[in-house]
């Protein structure tokens, strides 16, 4: 029985990393087509990448719309998980419901629904649009893992520096904030990780401007290459690199 165990966790483990380990792989490729056989390994697609102004452009639009719409919808997805989950109001659990709405709908509606809006309003298709739209599919994410993350201890805390003589606002930043610490960076790089690798919203929603999904499309469009695998090679192992420093720095818990 523990054999099977292993064996089914293994299947998984192939099933998950397989894709990932072939792009890899490929990413190597002498020949100019990513198929086997595998010829190689160079460095020269990795070499063409890093060098194509195109793809680095379009590789810091992708960086500044995740950093900065995912900061926003952290934000007030936590202003929103604090208010309901603090003060009880009429139809709470319908504001609720509004909010966590969006995560129900498909990308697509939501990127047609805002370009429509977008173009009654006289805003033309950007960064800035696409940001908005990141916020909005985003927001739902942070508010639902804020809001599942307070509990009475928390209330607990704030009632006793309340009564310590502290303001609303130094509770929240002091207090609350502090303690709600692993859930604000989950929700923080939950939503970076899905503004970095959103396409449709991103395709609709820009217009010479693009982020690295986009790029990626346009390129795909002439067919598969090595140099489309080193990008996505690149971009694993930093989101890779990433989670090893996380998980060393912030999410590593300290010695009792």
């Amino acid at each position: 029985m523990r054999m099977l165990g292993w064996a089914y966790m293994a299947a998984i483990f192939i099933f998950i990393f397989l894709p990932v380990v072939v792009l890899v792989l490929f990413s190597f490729q002498e020949s100019r087509l990513p198929v086997p056989p595998f010829d190689g390994p160079t460095l020269k697609w990795y070499t063409q990448v890093i060098a194509d102004r195109n793809l680095m452009e379009a590789l810091r639009n992708s960086l500044f719309v995740a950093l900065i719409s995912a900061a926003i919808a952290l934000l007030l997805g936590f202003f929103a998980a604090q208010g309901l989950s603090r003060v009880k109001l009429p139809g709470s659990v319908l504001m609720r419901g509004v909010l966590i709405a969006p995560m129900t709908v498909s990308y697509l509606i939501i990127a047609l629904g805002l370009l429509t809006v977008f173009n009654n309003m006289g805003f033309r298709p950007s960064l800035w649009t696409t940001g908005i739209g990141h916020v909005v599919i985003n927001l739902p994410l942070c508010f639902a893992i804020l809001f599942a993350a307070m509990g009475d201890h928390q209330k607990n805390a704030e009632r006793a520096a309340r009564d310590l003589g502290a303001s609303e606002i130094q509770i929240m930043f002091l207090v609350t904030a502090p303690m709600l610490k692993p859930a604000l960076l989950a929700a923080y790089f939950l939503a970076v990780t899905f503004s970095w690798d959103e396409f449709i919203i991103a395709f609709l929603l820009t217009r010479f401007d693009v982020t690295l999904p986009v790029e990626i499309w346009s390129m795909l469009r002439s067919g598969l290459s090595p140099a489309t695998n080193a990008i996505g090679s690149l971009v694993f192992l930093v989101s890779i690199a990433i989670l090893i420093i996380l998980e060393f720095t912030v999410f590593r818990k300290p010695k009792s």
